[in-house]
């Protein structure tokens, strides 16, 4: 089972930048979108045997998941079951035969640290969502987390020290998720740096490779052995994010 992940930052302009190219030719049984900042199809963009599933925020033009899959889910969760963060549309749900997959886009904590406290609000209670949803099978978590976990997952550690995304804070809740049961897949298959998912649009920082590791699919324990491979796409274009992937054995 061939999953994938991409912030797309926006589906009416991935769309423009040539998203519908990209999923023809992809052979991915789920796709996962995040910050759509939609929940309406642009007219023109064919499916190709996926059924999409959307979750909007009740802001116009805001954040929004959407997930495009081949086969029927059992069951679709909307939110994680606090209204706080389910207006914004940030996780949708697809339960099937052996897991659940989960589709989330983190909250960004903002330059000013603003929203930070909101941000370890949703981390703890998408963690409560998350334990929940284990107690019956385990977990396909894919997403953009806004969090660069170690020094290694970014390319100026020193300089954004403190910064949104790389607070020790975020930085310690990620830690903390990882050691109660769940696995970065994308660590399983590369140990160095210089790898990341997401660039400023500034200063030709994709150009230069200064970046960040933000996006990830992350697994329950019990799947660790069933991740044939987990990587990065880093020269798909159409986003300031790469699109992360995942394999599992059958």
């Amino acid at each position: 089972m061939k999953l994938l992940s991409w912030n797309i930052n926006g589906l009416q302009s991935a769309v423009k930048k040539g998203l519908e190219k990209f999923v023809k030719a992809s052979d991915y049984d789920i796709l996962m979108f995040q910050e759509t900042r939609s929940s309406e199809i642009p007219f023109g963009f064919h499916l190709d045997g996926y059924t999409p599933y959307s979750f909007a925020a009740e802001r116009a033009g805001y954040s929004g998941v959407m997930v495009l899959s081949k086969a029927a889910p059992i069951s679709v969760i909307k939110g994680i079951g606090n209204p706080m963060f389910d207006i914004e549309g940030r996780v949708l749900t697809m339960e099937f035969t052996d897991f659940y997959v989960i589709n989330a886009y983190f909250p960004n904590s903002r330059r000013d640290l603003s929203r930070l406290d909101y941000k370890l609000s949703f981390c703890n209670d998408i963690n409560i969502f998350i334990r929940k949803l284990e107690e019956k099978k385990p977990i396909i978590l894919g997403g953009d987390f806004n969090i660069a976990h170690e020094e290694i997952d970014i390319a100026r550690p020193a300089e954004n020290a403190n910064n949104a995304g790389f607070t020790e804070k975020e930085r310690q809740w990620m830690t903390s998720f990882l050691q109660s049961g769940h696995v970065d897949t994308f660590r399983l298959f590369t140990d160095e740096g210089g790898h990341y998912t997401w660039w400023s649009n500034m200063y030709k920082s994709r150009e230069r490779n200064i970046g960040w590791r933000v996006d990830y699919f992350v697994v329950s324990e019990k799947l660790k052995n069933k991740v044939k491979s987990a990587g990065i796409l880093e020269n798909t274009k159409g986003s300031d994010h790469a699109p992360v992937f995942l394999e599992l054995l059958k």
